[in-house]
């Protein structure tokens, strides 16, 4: 188990994500969940615009299939992205926990997420509606996703309680977080304010970082392992998962697992034979060498 960093929570390393859970069958959806149960993967990510809280639905009706109680799991949830803009306001927020509670069919959060960054509601706003809802005992603990370390550090003066989770993707095709502190006094880098010093902020303070879509190029192109611009990262990590004798998924979590910022990767495959080989990455302890071969084999170089 995991012991995230500034909670009571001991969760499991992995997290399955949610999103796709809608429009499959429900025998399906149980196959996938009860998979993540077995391998011990007892945190799960949700947002309500994830098949407009069908997502949601689904996986209450499935826990409720299985006979699992509400105490062998961990629930986190996001909102705040609308159909063509953002809304972190106190009314909207408050408004989209309690569908999110009623869709899940629980009566509270273990983390609740900022989905994206509003630029027209305060940091105040914000931590007061955070206040609010944790005062109500529907939210435990809080977070973001997609915040750059001066969002984290203006949100966090407001607040009573710290912020505990940043949302970020990462993974081999999508290494942006740690290439500065790679490549540091390199003129050949632009610099970029939106990463600049915030997975070595995050370490200072305890935050953990979660990994969302650590297979993907980004959210346009699709797997970095189906995409002809990744072939020689494809290449390597191959070579060194036919060196582990395991799974290519093994690898990619493995060098997530491995940066010592203690990652959580969120899983988003609804095929339960891709989530045990992605869970076969807590077994695999890859060398320097390696690590840094998958990540030269990423962006071309290493200084």
């Amino acid at each position: 188990m995991f012991q995230l960093p500034q909670t009571d929570l001991k969760t499991s390393r992995l997290i399955q994500g949610c999103m796709r859970l809608a429009g499959h069958d429900p025998f399906v959806i149980d196959e996938v969940l009860q998979t993540n149960l077995d391998l011990g993967m007892n945190f799960f990510d949700h947002a309500d615009i994830y098949a407009k809280g069908e997502s949601q639905k689904e996986f209450a009706k499935s826990m409720k299939r299985l006979g699992v109680s509400r105490d062998q799991y961990f629930l986190q949830s996001k909102a705040g992205i609308c159909k063509g803009y953002y809304n972190s306001s106190k009314d909207y927020i408050l408004t989209a926990v309690d569908g999110i509670l009623k869709d899940l069919q629980t009566d509270y959060l273990d983390v609740f997420l900022i989905h994206r960054p509003d630029q027209l509601t305060t940091y105040s706003e914000v931590a007061e509606t955070f206040n609010e809802l944790y005062k109500e005992g529907k939210v435990r603990y809080f977070g973001v996703s997609n915040f750059s370390l001066q969002q984290l550090e203006s949100l966090q003066h407001y607040m009573d309680h710290p912020l505990v989770i940043n949302q970020l993707q990462f993974g081999p095709a999508h290494p942006g977080l740690v290439t500065q502190g790679i490549e540091v006094n390199m003129t050949l880098v632009k610099q970029t304010t939106n990463v600049d010093g915030l997975l070595d902020y995050m370490q200072r303070e305890q935050i953990t970082m979660q990994a969302w879509s650590p297979f993907q190029v980004n959210l346009q192109d699709g797997l970095f392992m189906n995409h002809p611009q990744y072939k020689g990262l494809t290449d390597v990590i191959r070579g060194i998962a036919f060196d582990h004798q395991t799974s290519f998924e093994a690898i990619v979590m493995a060098w997530i697992l491995k940066h010592p910022a203690n990652i959580q990767p969120i899983i988003g495959s609804m095929t339960p034979e891709r989530i045990r080989h992605s869970a076969k990455g807590l077994e695999v302890n890859l060398s320097k060498e390696e690590w840094y071969r998958i990540y030269a084999a990423s962006t071309g170089r290493l200084p």
